[in-house]
């Protein structure tokens, strides 16, 4: 049988938690003041020897109505862009999972091409038990925060809203 990853010790306290929001807040500025020439490419944990892709989601609060951008990894499956709230194998679901099932048309940000519009949705489980391998292989990490948490992560795709072409290209602006 094969022993499953402990989390961190500190993994739930609060002080991760506002370091993994400092983090973010400055990975957002720079990609943005970048173009995403930096910020794009995230190299932390399984990501240092096999960088991933990295991409601007913009969500608004479901209760505030105030708009976020939050940093987060993503697989390209044909059209379509796959993110995971993983929140690190955290006990909870990220805000920006709850914010996208009450205002699911949104906008994301890719390296060279800002401001695409997408609408979110969650996968179903057929198409998560099909998505996970490949996101798990993305970024091998996916595999411990799963391991850590009672929760099922949740992935979700984004999908062009209505116009041709895939998300980032430059047909279909």
């Amino acid at each position: 049988m094969e022993r499953l990853p402990e989390p961190p010790k500190h993994l739930n306290s609060p002080v991760t938690a506002k370091i993994m929001k400092y983090m973010a807040r400055g990975q957002v500025k720079i990609f943005k003041l970048t173009g995403g020439r930096v910020g794009s490419t995230w190299r932390m944990g399984a990501g240092f020897r096999k960088p991933v892709p990295t991409l601007l989601l913009e969500h608004r609060g479901r209760k505030s109505g105030r708009r976020f951008t939050t940093p987060l990894l993503y697989l390209r499956d044909g059209d379509d862009l796959v993110i995971v709230g993983s929140q690190g194998g955290l006990p909870k679901h990220p805000q920006w999972f709850f914010n996208l099932t009450s205002h699911p048309e949104t906008r994301v940000h890719l390296k060279g091409h800002p401001n695409q519009p997408v609408r979110a949705r969650v996968a179903t489980p057929a198409e998560r038990a099909e998505l996970w391998p490949r996101l798990v292989d993305l970024y091998a990490d996916f595999a411990s925060y799963q391991a850590w948490t009672d929760r099922e992560i949740p992935v979700v795709i984004l999908t062009r809203p209505d116009q041709p072409g895939k998300l980032g290209d430059s047909e279909g602006e």
